[in-house]
């Protein structure tokens, strides 16, 4: 899983997609991001409202492409994933402000579970 309220805005992609080998494999060598880690099971996103805009775009076209390219890669990871997330925002007053993209709440929303706080 991914907590979205604890993470630093930066690393949020490097989390993700995760990050391809450098230029010296020995100081940074490939690590893979929890999308890939997830691949053929179930990532749990947790506060998702939390997650940047930025971020929320390069996760719908990951969702909707199942696949994506690591940070400072070209080749192209596919994943089959199944995507559970939990927000205590209001993701409809999130979207009315500008907070959170719409596109990526109805891919997240198939089957909403609204439980009481």
């Amino acid at each position: 899983g991914l907590n979205c309220a604890t993470l630093a805005p930066g690393r949020f992609e490097e989390e993700l997609f995760g990050v391809e080998t450098g230029a010296d494999p020995a100081t940074q060598p490939r690590r893979a991001g929890v999308l890939e880690r997830a691949h053929g099971g179930t990532l749990l996103l947790d506060e998702v409202g939390d997650m940047p805009m930025e971020t929320q775009g390069k996760i719908v076209r990951a969702l909707q492409d199942q696949g994506f390219v690591r940070v400072g890669g070209a080749a192209r990871v596919q994943v089959d994933v199944r995507v559970i997330a939990t927000t205590s925002k209001d993701l409809q007053a999130e979207i009315a402000a500008g907070r959170f993209r719409e596109d990526f709440y109805y891919r997240l929303a198939v089957v909403p579970l609204r439980i009481p706080p």
